[in-house]
């Protein structure tokens, strides 16, 4: 493809993005300058890289030229029509007595329903926390890094990414966690192992045969997949790989099409961004198709679906701003979107919030007034200028009710939020008076390249957002 010039300023095109696109085209070096690869990587497979330069040193002087001369010396500030308010309308922060030095919050999860109804893990201590009510630590266990667990029948399904840091090994794994009576125990023995990077395990009987399947995302770092695990019945499973890619982060399944078969939804984040619907055909066959592309530089990070406008079709909300990769500079097309659906699974952009290095974004009706309203994190906030983008909260202002034309939110959040650097939210209701609560995680370390302003490493490893709504 031809990515457009002014995606990027022209030292990043330069140092940055050009110099790790030449050893995929079998050029690892122009004149003194040597190129970085994964050349000597055992994960890698010897043909990963070309054996022979796929253009001669002119043909790439001219790529180089081309995107150096007609990038801009800079890119444009954000363009945010409303200043984002300083203390939230429906939330207090609650801060847990539990705390630690250097807290590296990889997976949050609120399970209202148990008596454990908030989840923790922390990455680099390998250890799951599970907490009351009263956020306090009744059990926890040493495993992970976790950065999701899926809950079904009773049990959890752990997802271990094995080694956090971008790599190309095969060191993740899926095991179970059982909830015995309130006693936390893990099985001895995983349900999936060697796997690259995976963030996200989904049970589902794809093939209809009454057994139970999975679809695995191992996002891998050059190279990963988007599969299936068909369960052959005895401890056994088939893969099946839906797309040789790296970079699937987070799933759906749904039967759009209504034909008994559940389809998959998937947001890849790596090399060729976009969503991806992968319709289920019987007989283990699927159809792929690109629902939404995005340039590479975007840094997809996160979607869901919600019917903003309340037609009864599913429209998508999508988030970008991984800014840990090659062009770690302020962006102002990173933010928060929403696509609307035109019934027919065609999708239309129709609002954008510009957010430095958003994360994650949840839509839910947090005020009780009868319509969604969107929180937001952000782990590459400009927290030098404008730390209050690390969370905000989109409350929605009516707009959207009744196929309305244009979206409007007023955006807001709270003075703590420059204390931490979140990179995992969850929605749901921790204690129980029926309103949708939030807790962040802080994943306290700052990415190569990033100036640290704040104390990250002195504040707590999550906070909660208790509802106080009215409704």
């Amino acid at each position: 493809m031809l990515p457009d010039p002014s995606l990027l300023d022209s030292k990043t095109w330069g140092t940055g993005v050009l110099p790790n696109m030449g050893p995929r085209l079998g050029i690892f070096q122009y004149g003194p300058q040597v190129y970085p690869s994964y050349k000597h990587d055992f994960d890698l497979d010897s043909n990963f890289y070309p054996k022979q330069p796929l253009l001669n040193l002119d043909q790439w002087e001219n790529i180089i030229d081309y995107y150096t001369a007609t990038s801009p010396d800079s890119l444009p500030k954000q363009n945010r029509m409303q200043n984002i308010q300083p203390s939230l309308p429906v939330f207090s922060v609650q801060l847990a007595d539990f705390s630690y030095p250097n807290p590296t919050t990889s997976f949050v999860k609120i399970n209202g329903d148990s008596l454990h109804p908030l989840i923790i893990s922390d990455a680099l201590r390998h250890r799951i926390y599970f907490l009351n009510k009263q956020l306090e630590i009744k059990d926890s266990l040493f495993y992970g890094p976790v950065v999701d667990i899926d809950f079904m029948q009773g049990k959890m399904l752990a997802c271990d990414i094995g080694v956090l840091n971008p790599n190309n090994g095969k060191f993740g794994k899926a095991q179970f966690i059982d909830d015995d009576h309130g006693k936390i125990k893990i099985d001895s023995t995983p349900l999936f192992s060697e796997l690259r990077r995976p963030v996200q395990i989904v049970p589902v009987d794809l093939n209809n045969d009454g057994r139970q399947d999975y679809v695995v995302c191992e996002f891998g770092n050059l190279v990963g997949a988007l599969s299936w695990m068909e369960n052959m019945g005895n401890n056994k499973f088939a893969r099946h790989v839906l797309r040789a890619s790296p970079g699937a982060i987070k799933a759906y399944i749904n039967d759009y099409n209504r034909d008994g078969a559940p389809d998959i939804w998937v947001l890849f984040a790596q090399g060729e961004e976009g969503i991806f619907l992968f319709t289920n055909k019987g007989s283990g066959i699927f159809e792929a198709k690109e629902v939404l592309r995005f340039p590479s530089s975007y840094g997809s990070s996160y979607f869901e679906f919600a019917d903003l406008n309340k037609d009864g079709h599913p429209d998508i909300i999508y988030t970008c701003g991984d800014n840990a990769d090659f062009s770690p500079i302020l962006k102002p097309y990173h933010g928060v979107y929403i696509f609307f659906n035109d019934g027919a699974n065609q999708f239309q952009q129709k609002y954008f919030f510009p957010i430095d290095g958003c994360y994650k974004a949840i839509a839910r009706d947090f005020d009780g007034d009868g319509d969604l309203d969107i929180a937001t994190i952000s782990f590459f906030a400009d927290y030098e200028h404008q730390p209050e983008e690390s969370f905000v909260y989109l409350e929605n202002e009516g707009n959207s009710l009744n196929g309305g034309a244009e979206l409007k939110f007023k955006p807001y959040s709270f003075p703590e939020a420059k204390l931490g650097r979140w990179l995992t939210m969850d929605a749901g209701d921790i204690d129980g008076d029926g309103r949708l609560d939030l807790v962040l995680g802080n994943f306290s370390l700052s990415a190569p390249g990033m100036k640290s302003v704040n104390n990250w490493k002195n504040f707590v490893p999550f906070v909660v957002l208790k509802n106080t709504s009215k409704k």
